[in-house]
């Protein structure tokens, strides 16, 4: 059979990916049966994870849209993923019709379908790099052309940073891609947060320690730790569908059972 064209060479397919088990949660079809089997686990342990994760998506694009209409129109999506409906690239320009987007991701599978997705898009570039290395990532040469002009830059790292263990201290890697942004750039960030259902918690990481990354879920007050150096904006760290929803209504009396805190600050 012929290795479809979003497939890398070497790629391994026994290991459930966390890009590609998110890709599961979506209804996405660029995924492998170890990530489904994951992701199948998962859901049966936490039946709203599909739900969570749109509600991040719909974050993404509530944030883009916002930072757009305030006038960045430069973005970098750090761990961006399998593309999926509305890529950050499409929700910038119904704001700003010249959005520059630059997606970063370590899994080859997600990095080569994005090359595919943006291949005649002049304004997209895709990077295969680690973000635990800020230092490699800021230097690729896509990224370091997003930066150059010194304009502002959105920096989003959406349901990314609860991949990077205490160990590699997700902090330090805030700290140092905040100092290489220009004044007046944002962050966006989400994060998987341990208040919501604490009855879960160590069941979900546990079962993502066979995953490509273990999942380490933060409190609030941590989550809150990551925006250091930069404005928070109303309504600061919230529920997921609490930040800025379009209808107040679909908020819901529950939003803490999403178990996913978002925010965005700007640099001042």
């Amino acid at each position: 059979m012929t290795r479809r064209r979003w497939v890398p060479e070497d790629t391994d397919q026994d290991v459930p990916n966390v890009a590609r088990v998110y890709d599961c949660y979506l209804g996405g079809s660029h995924n492998f049966a170890a990530d489904r089997d994951l992701a199948r686990e998962a859901v049966e342990m936490w039946p709203d994870l599909p739900l969570i994760m749109r509600e991040n998506r719909a974050f993404l694009r509530r944030a883009v849209q916002f930072l757009a209409g305030e006038g960045i129109t430069r973005f970098l999506d750090i761990g961006s993923g399998l593309p999926t409906f509305g890529p950050v690239h499409e929700v910038a320009r119904v704001v700003q019709p010249e959005a520059r987007v630059v997606y970063v991701d370590i899994d080859p599978v997600a990095v080569q379908h994005s090359r595919l997705l943006v291949a005649d898009d002049p304004l997209c570039a895709v990077v295969e790099a680690d973000m635990r290395d800020p230092a490699q990532l800021l230097a690729r040469p896509a990224v370091a052309e997003l930066l150059r002009p010194r304009e502002p830059v959105a920096a989003l790292l959406l349901a990314v940073l609860h991949f990077v263990t205490d160990e590699e201290d997700p902090a330090r890697i805030v700290r140092e891609l905040s100092a290489a942004l220009p004044t007046g750039s944002a962050l966006a960030l989400s994060h998987g947060a341990r208040e919501g259902r604490p009855d879960l918690v160590e069941k979900h990481e546990d079962l993502y320690a066979r995953a490509s990354a273990p999942l380490t879920m933060r409190t609030r007050e941590q989550i809150v730790a990551l925006f250091e150096g930069f404005r928070l904006l109303e309504p600061g760290v919230v529920y997921l569908p609490e930040w800025r929803p379009q209808d107040p209504a679909s908020v819901g009396p529950h939003p803490e059972l999403l178990s996913g805190l978002a925010g965005v600050g700007l640099k001042p």
